[in-house]
């Protein structure tokens, strides 16, 4: 990786840390279509590694409110979903994969803004977590479906939570990815190389988190995700 290229994605990976840090999701919705406008190779793997991270962080600054029985039904989820992401990742070039990158975080921003108000019970938890699975492994993008079950809870029960389920799921995803031989040295090493710019991120998010509105900083997000979304496709299908 260039050093342009290191301080562009930096500083992506950090402004998607900190809105994460605020809100309990977002850094790979708004990171992921911007990576992969930099370099398609960013995606899934060193976003999968950042997600890892942050979600470690996460945990350990609001461990004692995860709801650990929620993050227990939408792990039975994960698994059968990560096994159909591994399949996609197999299946698709890197044309056809960016269209696909694009069109989750467009699905991923419509979830996110949607009126519809599901209750963390154990069949929304595992229906959800199949679909983050699925999105997570293949884009890495898979925090919309939890957040979204989660949406009516209080503010660090849906942080905590959140990381919990990341930090699992990040670890299966990787796992399986390692498995079915799509996971690189190179891959891996890009995304601890942006481990750094996201410490920066989560470190600013925490003063910030008394001073933002969660929701005021939300709506800009999904904008700014379902922009590079859609020029992400556009390129894409140029391709």
């Amino acid at each position: 990786m260039s050093w342009g290229l290191l301080v562009a994605a930096g500083v992506i990976v950090a402004f998607g840390g900190v809105l994460q840090g605020l809100i309990g999701f977002g850094l790979a919705l708004v990171a992921v279509p911007l990576l992969a406008l930099l370099d398609p190779a960013l995606v899934p793997v060193p976003v999968l590694v950042i997600a890892c991270a942050h979600a470690l962080l996460s945990l350990v600054r609001e461990f004692g409110h995860v709801d650990w029985r929620g993050v227990g039904w939408a792990m039975l989820g994960r698994l059968p979903g990560t096994v159909v992401g591994i399949w996609i990742v197999d299946s698709l070039d890197t044309k056809s994969f960016g269209i696909v990158v694009g069109a989750a975080v467009l699905v991923c921003v419509l979830l996110s803004v949607t009126s519809w108000r599901p209750q963390p019970t154990p069949p929304s938890l595992m229906t959800a977590g199949m679909a983050s699975g699925s999105f997570g492994t293949a884009t890495s993008i898979g925090g919309p479906m939890i957040a979204l079950v989660y949406q009516n809870q209080e503010g660090p029960q849906v942080r905590a939570t959140l990381a919990a389920f990341f930090t699992l799921g990040s670890i299966v995803s990787m796992t399986g990815l390692s498995i079915a031989g799509n996971v690189t040295l190179h891959q891996l090493w890009s995304g601890v190389l942006l481990i750094p710019f996201l410490i920066a991120g989560f470190l600013l998010s925490g003063p910030l988190r008394k001073r933002f509105d969660a929701k005021g900083v939300r709506t800009p997000m999904l904008v700014v995700s379902g922009v590079s979304a859609v020029v992400l496709i556009v390129r894409s299908a140029l391709l």
